[in-house]
């Protein structure tokens, strides 16, 4: 099987694929999105998993009683804040030599560059809104630790934008989730949870690059 029209088709219909998992195998379903959420924050060479969708379905899922809210919040706030505390570990140890590295199929250079000038223009606080931006909620903990953040800082940023992330995704899906708009356009919503922020991430890192161009050449 393809891995990444697998994976295209993992995120595009999260809602089913965990439904047949929690049919399939109960309360592994907590393992599995502990899983998912640690390995998409926490290891730099997998931007393109599933991260607001999953979270929205999975609050959707609890409002159903598939799921206990209680149980499943903690859970994916210490898989994300865990996660990220890795990624800047590696940032750390691997530091400056990352700008030299190329673009390769485990390694995105563009999406690191894009994270390292919305981190340059943002600062500390990128750690937080980057975890509603996909692709640079992953690099963002890496790049904090190539520019040398300190842990202290970089840990209060972290445990504070991974609670808010998931707190506020699963409590969207808990009490939205479920109402026949949304379930009828979940595609779409999907879709757009995915492109809406990754533009956004886009536009910041254009600007952040026209703001140091024009520092170069001011003429």
């Amino acid at each position: 099987m393809e891995i990444f029209p697998w994976l295209l088709d993992f995120v595009l219909h999260v809602d089913r694929h965990l439904t047949e998992f929690v049919a399939a195998y109960g309360l592994w379903i907590y393992a599995l999105l502990f899983v998912i959420i640690f390995v998409e924050t926490g290891v730099v060479v997998m931007p393109f998993l599933p991260g607001d969708s999953l979270l929205f379905v999975v609050g959707a899922m609890c409002g159903t009683g598939m799921m206990e809210l209680p149980l499943i919040v903690p859970l994916l706030c210490a898989a994300a804040i865990l996660g990220d505390q890795l990624n800047y570990s590696i940032g750390r140890y691997f530091g400056p030599r990352v700008f030299g590295w190329e673009h390769s199929r485990w390694f995105n250079k563009r999406a690191f560059t894009q994270a390292h000038e919305f981190y340059e223009r943002h600062g500390g606080i990128t750690i937080v809104l980057a975890r509603f931006l996909p692709f640079i909620r992953t690099f963002a903990p890496f790049v904090a630790g190539v520019a040398e953040m300190t842990r202290h800082k970089f840990t209060v940023y972290n445990v504070a934008g991974g609670c808010l992330w998931v707190v506020s995704l699963t409590t969207a899906g808990y009490f939205f989730g479920n109402l026949p708009w949304v379930q009828q356009n979940l595609e779409k919503i999907i879709w757009a949870l995915v492109i809406v922020p990754g533009l956004i991430a886009m536009w910041g890192a254009w600007k952040s690059r026209r703001a140091a161009e024009a520092e170069i050449d001011p003429a």
